[in-house]
């Protein structure tokens, strides 16, 4: 499925940056969240990283799942480090140019992993050598044109970041340690009822569905200790005024070793590639070698047609995939010139040479509605 920039992440940003003093984001805001009633009261935005829509609706008696309200989309790719950037600035991929785990970025001349913000081939951070996500992200941080105290509540081993400090602009940066202190912060921050907004990631969940599927046992033991812990924290906040807010970067996917391919297993298609593969497993970024174009769609349509497509990034971002308006300067060069976009729940894999092998079960990035589509939730305390 395409995302629909009517109803998506990017839309609940646009209600939040209208509703509490950021102005126009150029998108408009999301019908169910009317900026008028986010005003003048403490306003959170919990995001719980990978609780798809899917994945809520395996737990239809959860407070978490009582809470929803609405069907949003994630954005292209489905992924963390493009609607994590979404979520710090307002604006899709189509402006902010993030597109995914690995990136080329032709400035360093290097393939990124964006949000450790290093290189693929790994060694030092960019940040050793002066260089900042800043120069990278193609939009500011909505947090600099609130007109409210803004606090960002992450987990502490990331906090201080070099991506979390380039996101979260003039923010106050606080990190958490477990469950446990994550609510507790949560609460203490909104507790007092004064006008000010708090956006705190939840990133556990994610990676148990990462290691273990989203269907499986430690993902549902893990989502009913966070959902009683968010029971509890409601609870706590109730006649605060507080509007806590929910939602997710994207859904998941799982997968299998079957499912799995790897680049060294077609050799052919390798030789035709200017580079390593980018973007996520999901919907990978091909740069090809001069003059290789149509031995690669060829090789793709007879090899591969059953598992993948191929789609020019230039399509995908004239059709609107990335997002609406204007496109960034270097979004082209950032998506590739084709786009393999897995089908069911296939992955394309490469490995550099000093990379271990590791397998996911579940997976996110393409455009499939289990990784698409995301609960939006709402609780008037």
């Amino acid at each position: 499925m395409k995302p629909d920039y009517d109803r998506s992440i990017v839309n609940l940003m646009a209600s939040l940056a209208a509703g509490l003093g950021a102005g126009d984001t150029g998108y408009a805001p999301l019908a169910e969240l009317p900026p008028d009633t986010l005003r003048g009261r403490p306003v959170a935005l919990l995001l719980i990283d990978g609780l798809g829509d899917a994945l809520l609706a395996q737990f239809p008696d959860s407070h978490l799942a009582r809470a929803r309200r609405a069907k949003l989309s994630s954005v292209l790719p489905s992924t963390t480090a493009s609607a994590i950037t979404t979520l710090a600035t307002g604006v899709a991929p189509q402006q902010h140019a993030i597109t995914g785990w690995h990136m080329w970025l032709r400035e360093l001349g290097s393939v990124a992993t964006i949000l450790p913000f290093a290189p693929r081939h790994g060694g030092a951070s960019f940040s050793t050598a002066g260089w900042s996500p800043t120069q990278f992200i193609g939009a500011p941080p909505l947090s600099d044109r609130l007109a409210i105290p803004t606090t960002v509540l992450s987990p502490a081993w990331i906090a201080e970041s070099a991506y979390s400090r380039a996101t979260a602009g003039r923010a106050r940066r606080c990190g958490y340690a477990n469950m446990e202190d994550f609510f507790a912060q949560l609460v203490a921050q909104l507790a007092d009822g004064r006008p000010q907004y708090l956006y705190a990631y939840w990133t556990e969940l994610d990676s148990l569905a990462h290691e273990y599927g989203s269907a499986s046992s430690q993902v549902s033991a893990h989502f009913r200790a966070l959902d009683q812990a968010f029971a509890t924290a409601c609870s706590a906040l109730r006649g605060s005024g507080t509007l806590l807010l929910a939602c997710a970067d994207h859904g998941f996917i799982d997968t299998s070793a079957e499912r799995t391919l790897h680049l060294a297993q077609h050799p052919l298609l390798d030789n035709m590639l200017a580079l390593p593969l980018c973007g996520e497993p999901r919907a990978v970024y091909c740069y090809l070698r001069p003059g290789h174009e149509a031995a690669f769609l060829a090789y793709v349509r007879t090899e591969l047609g059953d598992r993948c497509e191929a789609v020019a990034g230039a399509q995908l971002i004239a059709e609107g995939w990335f997002g609406r308006g204007a496109p960034h300067p270097r979004l082209h060069e950032r998506v590739g010139d084709y786009v393999l976009l897995m089908k069911e729940n296939y992955t394309l894999r490469d490995r550099l040479a000093n990379e271990k092998p590791f397998r996911q079960m579940g997976v996110h990035g393409g455009v499939s509605a289990s990784e698409m589509e995301i609960p939006l939730l709402c609780c008037d305390l």
